[in-house]
């Protein structure tokens, strides 16, 4: 486990963010219905063999990854993680992101969100929290604007991507935008339910 970030269970309402357990395997498989909408994410877990991949490796290296299953009342509907933990800059990222398309566009993602950065900010005391997407990925690109990242610019050759490269775009939070953010987010939530 990490232990600057730990490995908690993050809940607000009926969202509940929790470490994975293999348990999780058969549930996590049918998350997603089209495939098609991840082709900006690899690895995104399409069945059995596929969900139990994920996460024997989102556990292997609780150092440098916290993979935690997004249920929604009782029921897993996606995935988020901390990842390039790094704690001797208390910097960390937040990705490995998708939910099942019905919890799209709920409060799933922005309560979640609000979990996470909540927890890096005042609990694990992070001065940075970075996002990385495909450029191309204008969805999650549009999201991570959303929360009140700060586009900071383009990573060339960044990340393997199929037999390829993939351009990031980055994003980045800190720890002197969390009030403002955390207020928006608030609100944004409120405005949902």
């Amino acid at each position: 486990m990490s232990e600057w970030l730990g490995t908690p269970t993050l809940t607000a309402g009926r969202i509940t963010l929790r470490p994975f357990t293999a348990d999780d395997t058969a549930d996590l498989a049918h998350v997603v219905g089209e495939p098609d909408r991840f082709r900006w994410s690899p690895g995104v877990p399409t069945d059995h063999a596929t969900s139990h991949h994920f996460i024997a490796t989102a556990r292997a290296d609780p150092e440098s990854r916290v993979a935690f299953a997004v249920l929604d009342g009782e029921q897993l509907v996606g995935s988020t993680s901390f990842y390039d933990i790094d704690p001797s800059n208390l910097s960390v990222a937040i990705g490995y992101t998708f939910y099942t398309e019905s919890a799209q566009g709920t409060i799933v993602n922005p309560v979640s969100k609000l979990l996470l950065l909540q927890h890096a900010f005042e609990t694990a005391g992070a001065v940075r929290v970075v996002w990385h997407t495909n450029e191309n990925n204008t969805q999650s690109r549009a999201a991570i604007a959303k929360l009140g990242a700060t586009f900071e610019g383009l990573l060339r050759k960044h990340r393997r991507f199929g037999d390829g490269w993939r351009t990031t775009a980055q994003y980045a939070m800190t720890d002197d935008d969390w009030p403002t953010v955390k207020a928006a987010l608030r609100e944004r939530i409120a405005a949902l339910t």
